[in-house]
């Protein structure tokens, strides 16, 4: 299990724009369809990485802990079809549907928007404020695949309380890890 390190894409960076389909409602979703009153939480995640599946469900949980603070959520995934399949939208929509996610989880299928955030790994989390300006790009937490510490959304937590009050994030944030996305070159 390779690990790679999220990128350091600056604060204040602008909410890139885009538009996706929603695998599990069958439609197009646009950046401004998700934007929350009181920020977005926009995360690159994959069905099959160890490290997503480590946090998977307390992440889901403080995902729907954001929509119900005024936080808009949005879940993309950017891996290749080619190489890894159990990737693509027909799984992804099982997973939503079995998870019973109430965000939407959209398909990068040309990469484009994966490298407008400069996604590096699942996952991937950025943190927008009400101004849609990065507040936070970091990690969950510190737990990992087999390192004994237990998931609990410590960081991502902290981050959104700053940005729901209106506050400014701590400057020190520690980069995700996870697998590299899977490029198709």
């Amino acid at each position: 299990m390779a690990v790679t390190p999220s990128n350091s894409l600056p604060g204040g960076s602008l909410l890139p724009d885009f538009e996706l389909l929603d695998v599990v409602q069958d439609r197009r979703v646009r950046a401004l369809d998700v934007v929350g009153a009181r920020g977005t939480l926009v995360m690159f995640i994959c069905n099959h990485c160890p490290f997503v599946v480590h946090i998977r469900s307390e992440l889901v949980r403080v995902a729907h802990e954001a929509l119900a603070l005024g936080v808009g959520v949005v879940a993309i995934n950017a891996n290749s079809l080619r190489t890894h399949p159990q990737d693509g939208p027909g799984p992804m929509r099982a997973l939503a549907l079995a998870e019973q996610w109430r965000f939407p989880f959209l398909f990068d299928a040309t990469q484009d928007v994966a490298r407008a955030f400069d996604a590096a790994c699942t996952p991937d989390l950025y943190l927008f404020d009400a101004a849609r300006r990065l507040a936070y790009h970091g990690q969950f937490d510190d737990s990992r695949p087999h390192n004994g510490k237990p998931v609990t959304g410590r960081d991502l937590r902290a981050a959104l309380a700053a940005v729901v009050e209106g506050k400014p994030v701590a400057a020190q944030q520690t980069p995700s890890v996870g697998c590299n996305i899977k490029w198709e070159s």
